[in-house]
């Protein structure tokens, strides 16, 4: 666990990252070089896999997402001193079972729980400064090109943003545990 307390860094880029990307999530229409730009590149491409068909093309398009996301994810952040973490908040757990009727202790638990909170939010957030800026362009590109097609139901049940949301846990849990992501 010393490691762990030793790799604190700075959460500098981590907020430097996400003020960029509510900056271009909001100037997205203002300054037509951005939506014109990811255009040039996404349209030829996933829009034409979208505009083929709807339903494979967001699950092709979310997988290939979420498959690079859950990458960076593995391989920009400490998984050994996540697993310790898991591994210590796990002990933490089953001593809280032990000494449920016990306040004092199980106050004194909780306070230890509540210690990793900050810890497990600096290891896996440094994949938000190589993802946070592309996913929003991504969002932006979604909500665009969807409204360009008359904004579909995938599945003739879901909103694009839905869908998203629910593939892109259902695919990211499977893909975690395959590839033994902390």
């Amino acid at each position: 666990m010393n490691e762990v307390n030793e790799k604190k860094g700075s959460l500098a880029p981590i907020f430097l990252i996400m003020a960029a990307s509510i900056l271009i999530a909001m100037l997205w229409n203002q300054i037509p070089v951005i939506k014109n730009s990811v255009g040039a590149v996404l349209n030829p491409t996933l829009g034409a896999l979208l505009r083929w068909n709807v339903d494979i093309g967001a699950v092709l398009i979310i997988f290939f997402i979420t498959l690079i996301t859950t990458l960076i994810q593995k391989y920009a952040t400490d998984q050994k001193a996540l697993k310790e973490m898991k591994e210590e908040q796990k002990k933490i757990q089953e001593e809280m079972k032990q000494h449920r009727d016990n306040p004092q202790k199980m106050s004194e638990l909780s306070k230890k729980q509540m210690e990793f909170i900050p810890k497990t939010f600096r290891l896996t957030s440094k994949s938000i400064v190589y993802t946070g800026v592309p996913l929003i362009l991504f969002y932006r590109w979604f909500s665009d090109i969807f409204a360009t097609l008359g904004n579909p139901l995938i599945f003739g049940v879901f909103s694009w943003f839905l869908f998203y949301i629910i593939a892109a846990m259902v695919i990211s849990s499977i893909l975690r545990k395959v590839m033994k992501i902390a």
